[in-house]
């Protein structure tokens, strides 16, 4: 099966260091739902690929959300910063992101952030949620249904894709 990894506020003392110096909600928004959720998950899944992880466990599935955690728009930058000269990895930074990860539109319904996800990783490794409670179902739901797709991609979105990674 595979792990969702989910964001989660960060330590106080990283609050304070890298969101501090705001007025506490612009600290906490800063470090959670505004950026520091996002960069923190994106940084944990680059930290399993630099590791070598999924070099030794190349089945190994993770899903992650938000339309990707930013990893869809660095993806590019990915591949150079992290060359397979210098890693040792077995594939380029965005073979891992595109073999082993799996990403969900988690309450973000933006059409540009998703065309970019779909150009970077394909319409195999796209899965619907809604960030329930946070996040509106009809909202995501009319999101899916606008989207200008194939019957077949939007279904593969809307439930092929989760059927398939968690064998339901």
């Amino acid at each position: 099966m595979p792990i969702y990894l989910h964001p989660t506020p960060p330590p106080t003392a990283v609050t304070e260091a890298i969101y501090g110096g705001f007025s506490a909600d612009i600290s906490f928004s800063l470090s959670t739902t505004g950026w520091g959720w996002h960069i923190d998950t994106a940084l944990h899944v680059l930290r399993l690929i630099v590791s070598g992880v999924f070099d030794r466990y190349p089945t190994l599935q993770v899903i992650v959300g938000h339309m990707g955690e930013t990893l869809p728009f660095m993806l590019p930058r990915f591949d150079v910063a992290f060359a397979q000269r210098m890693s040792r990895l077995e594939l380029p930074v965005s073979g891992y992101l595109r073999r082993n990860i799996s990403y969900t539109f988690s309450g973000f319904n933006e059409r540009p952030t998703f065309d970019i996800l779909l150009a970077q990783m394909g319409v195999d490794r796209i899965m619907f949620s809604t960030d329930y409670p946070y996040g509106s179902m009809a909202t995501a739901t009319e999101f899916l249904a606008g989207l200008p797709l194939d019957e077949a991609s939007r279904e593969s979105i809307a439930f092929g894709n989760a059927e398939k990674l968690m064998k339901l």
